[in-house]
């Protein structure tokens, strides 16, 4: 198997470091390519999703998957991961697309101001991604540690790399500031041998 993606993207780390977390990362070959938000997308990319958005995970046994919940579901399924633990499957699902609708809004900030021109940036539409960013980390804190601290599953592996992401791009925001149970929590998983190994760049 071989996954397309950009060591930047969140999306693309969450199954990276699934792959790391349990130790299958050598089962799949990891190709950077580019997706575009303006312009063209690498066309390896594009010619395994019309979208041209990452990641996209090719496969000898069928068509190229995407996105990263539809590739980390498959890899959980394929390799039997126990990413997805039925005990607590709907708090896992729930948790996993709090961390993606988090990485969401972060790289839309991001395209804001990288790809609008100045004088048509929105800087209320940029608050308001971050307004939904904070809500999340609001109840993280308040309602989820035990969750988070508890035995790894795949919202773990979701969320630390959410909570990663802001690091990367927005530390100036200083979402640590008022979460000091989360905050402890991102310092210990962002520490591991497996998100070590999956640290973003550009």
């Amino acid at each position: 198997m071989e996954l397309l993606g950009a060591t930047a993207s969140p999306f693309v780390r969450k199954v990276r470091t699934l792959l790391e977390v349990t130790g299958y990362a050598d089962e799949v070959t990891f190709t950077p390519v580019t997706a575009a938000a303006v312009g063209q997308a690498d066309t390896t990319l594009t010619a395994a999703n019309p979208l041209g958005k990452i990641p996209v995970l090719l496969r000898a046994d069928g068509p190229a998957i995407y996105d990263s919940r539809v590739i980390c579901r498959y890899l959980d399924a394929r390799l039997q991961l126990d990413a997805y633990p039925e005990a607590r499957l709907w708090e896992v699902l729930t948790l996993e697309a709090t961390a993606d609708a988090l990485m969401e809004a972060g790289v839309l900030m991001v395209y804001e101001a990288r790809f609008r021109p100045e004088d048509k940036q929105f800087d209320g539409w940029v608050e308001g991604q971050w307004t939904k960013i904070d809500r999340a980390l609001d109840v993280l804190e308040a309602r989820w540690m035990s969750h988070l601290s508890g035995p790894m599953d795949m919202s773990q592996i979701a969320i630390g790399c959410a909570l990663g992401y802001l690091d990367f791009r927005h530390d100036a925001r200083n979402w640590r500031g008022t979460r000091p149970a989360l905050a402890d929590w991102a310092d210990k998983i962002l520490a591991t041998e497996a998100m070590r190994a999956t640290m973003p760049t550009d």
